[in-house]
């Protein structure tokens, strides 16, 4: 079984700091200095932008959307389209040792996407694999509540040596998303169907971050040896200098 350190710590310092952690982690993790490791954690609120979306005529238009929503954006390490984070969500990513990281992606992500239907089928929900017609930040690899609305969406960025998995999963909350995209993917001339967005505590009141958040750690420890630690000093230290690297360059 596969050992990984597992980070519960949220960073609320910096809107940026979260994805220039994830950037330093995948970094650090490919060049051998640290161990594979998965953080599960509560967000900022922030619109997370892709590349996509950086080189759209609307992009600067997007992120003052987002801003007057009371979001910050920033830019996402991973690929995909403007996806929403908030206190409401938990923000996962998964930075992992691989030789030849584009042999696995599909193995990746179908893991990732099982261990959450795993997680949330305990809790009594219908999580069901698959895009929506229509979902916002589309993938294949998005999980469902009954063919209904989005309540995970995950993306992959690989480096030589190492392999990154990160997402969103909606606990509660989610017309907080959909008020937020609504303007952003006007701007970015997205087509979209603002009913696919929804959270896991529509479809069973009483779900919170903690409830959510032990179940998918129950899940993942099914699949992975998980050691509890915090992020090394040198990772932090490096993601710090990684800020700007992901703040949006517009004004």
């Amino acid at each position: 079984m596969p050992r990984y350190t597992l980070i519960t710590e949220s960073y609320p310092q910096h809107p940026a700091l979260d994805v220039a952690v994830s950037h330093a982690a995948l970094g650090a993790v490919a060049r051998g200095e640290i161990d594979g490791l998965i953080r599960l954690h509560v967000p900022s609120p922030v619109v997370a932008f892709g590349a996509v979306d950086r080189v759209q005529p609307g992009y600067a238009q997007a992120v003052r959307a987002a801003r007057a929503n009371g979001f910050e954006a920033v830019e996402r390490l991973a690929g995909g389209r403007a996806a929403v984070f908030h206190e409401q969500t938990l923000s996962f990513a998964w930075a992992t040792p691989e030789e030849e990281p584009r042999d696995g992606i599909r193995e990746r992500f179908e893991l990732v996407a099982g261990i959450m239907v795993d997680a949330f089928e305990r809790l009594g929900i219908d999580a069901r694999i698959g895009e929506l017609p229509g979902e916002y930040c589309p993938g294949k690899w998005s999980v469902n509540v009954g063919g209904r609305v989005k309540v995970m969406g995950v993306g992959q960025r690989l480096v030589r040596g190492a392999a990154h998995v990160g997402g969103v999963v909606v606990v509660d909350d989610g017309e907080r998303i959909r008020d937020v995209l609504i303007p952003v993917y006007r701007a970015l001339q997205l087509d979209w169907d603002p009913r696919t967005t929804g959270a896991l505590a529509d479809r069973a009141p009483g779900l919170d971050n903690e409830k959510v958040s032990n179940a998918i750690i129950a899940a993942m420890s099914r699949r992975f040896e998980l050691v509890r630690g915090e992020m090394p000093t040198s990772v932090m230290e490096e993601a710090h200098g990684l800020i700007g690297e992901h703040l949006p360059r517009v004004a």
